[in-house]
Parts: C-alpha cells; sequence; structure tokens
C-alpha cells in the first residue's frame, strides 16, 4: 500500500492483530521492508508491525535529490500518524537504525523502545570518500557493479556458497534499488554524526551485530552501547551485515526479549 506522506509516497505493508503494540521496521540501504521477512511471523503474532520502504527504495517513489536523515525519520513519523501509531517499538538495521537514532534524538516520545541492528552512529570524515565513490559509481552506472562486493559484505562465505534463496531475494532488491533512491540515501548517511548525542537516548535499547559485520563492525556497536544508558549489546557468531536473515532465530529471540523488557 502507498499513502503520500511528507511531501512524498510511501510503501507500507501492516501485519498482526490491530489493537496489538506497534511496531515499525527500517531496513537497510538498497534493501526493502522484504528483509524483515524472516522476523514477520514471530512478530505479528501479538503485534502490530508496520514494515516501510524508505524513500527511492522497493515500491516507494523516488525523489529527486539529496536526502536528509531528518527527512527520511520524517517520513517514518508522517506514516505512523497517518496510521495512527503515536508510539513504536522501533527496529532498525543498518539505515534504519540511523533513522532509529533519528527519532529517539529528535522525537523521543514517539518510541517504546529501540533496537539497532547492524548500525552506524558516525561517519569517519576519512570513510566519506568511500560514500562519494559509491555515489559517483550510482549515478554513472547504477547499483549493478557494486552488487558482487556488497553481498560480499552483507554475508559471510559460508552462507554465500549455500546460496539459499533468501540471498537472492536480497540480490534481487538490491539490484532493483533505483539509482536516485541510493544516492539520496547515500548522501543523507555520508556525514552522519551521532555518536556523541547518544547519551541522550531514553528508550530501552538492544544494540545487535554479526561477529563478521565489515561494514558496521562489532567496535561501532560497542561504541553505540557504550554511550546509550543500559543498552544490551549482543555480538552474533557466524553473522556479517544482514544478520537478521543469516541467524533469523537470535535476531528474532532477542528482538522480541527487547520488547518484553520493555513493556510488551
Amino acid at each position: 500500500m502507498r499513502i503520500a506522506v511528507n511531501g512524498t509516497q510511501i510503501n507500507y505493508d501492516v501485519s498482526g492483530p490491530p489493537g496489538g503494540p506497534a511496531i515499525v521496521m527500517g531496513h537497510s540501504l538498497a534493501s526493502s521492508r522484504v528483509m524483515w521477512d524472516p522476523q514477520l511471523s514471530a512478530l505479528s503474532g501479538k503485534y502490530r508491525v508496520m514494515r516501510f520502504d524508505t524513500r527511492g527504495h522497493g515500491l516507494s517513489a523516488v525523489p529527486s535529490g539529496a536526502y536528509t536523515v531528518d527527512q527520511l525519520a520524517d517520513d517514518a513519523l508522517a506514516l505512523m500518524d497517518a496510521l495512527g501509531i503515536a508510539k513504536a517499538h522501533w527496529i532498525g538495521l543498518s539505515m534504519g537504525g540511523v533513522l532509529g537514532q533519528n527519532i529517539a534524538l529528535r522525537r523521543p516520545e514517539r518510541l517504546l523502545s529501540l533496537a539497532l541492528c547492524n548500525t552506524l552512529a558516525r561517519v569517519a570524515p576519512e570513510a566519506r570518500a568511500v560514500w562519494t565513490g559509491r555515489i559517483a559509481t550510482a549515478e554513472a552506472e547504477g547499483v549493478g557493479p557494486m552488487a558482487d562486493t556488497t553481498m560480499q559484505r552483507w554475508f559471510t562465505q559460508p552462507y554465500l556458497q549455500k546460496n539459499p534463496p533468501e540471498l537472492q531475494t536480497i540480490r534481487a532488491e538490491y539490484l532493483n534499488t533505483p539509482r536516485g533512491g541510493y544516492v539520496g540515501c547515500c548522501h543523507a548517511l555520508s556525514t552522519l554524526d551521532y555518536l556523541d548525542r547518544l547519551t541522550a537516548v531514553k528508550a530501552p535499547t538492544l544494540v545487535i551485530v554479526g561477529r563478521q559485520d565489515m561494514g558496521t563492525p562489532v567496535a561501532m556497536s560497542e561504541a553505540i552501547a557504550g554511550k546509550i544508558p543500559g543498552a544490551k549489546l549482543v555480538v552474533v557468531e557466524n553473522a556479517a551485515h544482514l544478520g537478521n536473515i543469516e541467524q533469523p532465530e537470535i535476531y528474532t529471540r532477542e528482538l522480541l526479549a527487547l520488547i518484553q523488557r520493555a513493556g510488551g
């Protein structure tokens, strides 16, 4: 379903009982709401789960130009407003985790809990050249030339060698990402600098990361958890960036435990 919010069209789906506590799920760069398929059944049994495609991704519209993290978070907040979701348990991976941090800092009253999965809180100045290179490649050729190296960052080698159907789904989502959406979100993420502000986060927080994650490494998750009062850090073995797909049972268990700690 698509709805006009915050000046654009955002695609979303809702699962679970209408009266249940709300969960909002944000996905990674160059993916879509379908990356949360492994968790959906377990979460939607009791909770009202809303998944959305970030602008420029999935079936959402692709506005031109550079995006900002505030803008992407405001899309999600406007979507929550349109669906009557006053407060939610936020689950975000990578870019989705960045949006969760933004909301926790700017609109803390909207969060019941915060799950920061395989995410960043700061892009060091020396790392910004990586983002500039990704933007240049996507603008010139689309995301296709980066697909193989991205899959190698997102998954461990044993998982890639198994080549399960879930991997093919994620690869297809990556290849279908519009270049304008990819570039717009890269601009938003390339100057990220929230780390020192995270001491202000009040929501019960889980920080979870794969041991083999090269893009958002364990050291970054340790730094995030060290800043957020009371945050729980979980490092998952045999998982890289999309750990929720490679080790779905562990991620689902930890997400449910966080929500229950936060009052269910």
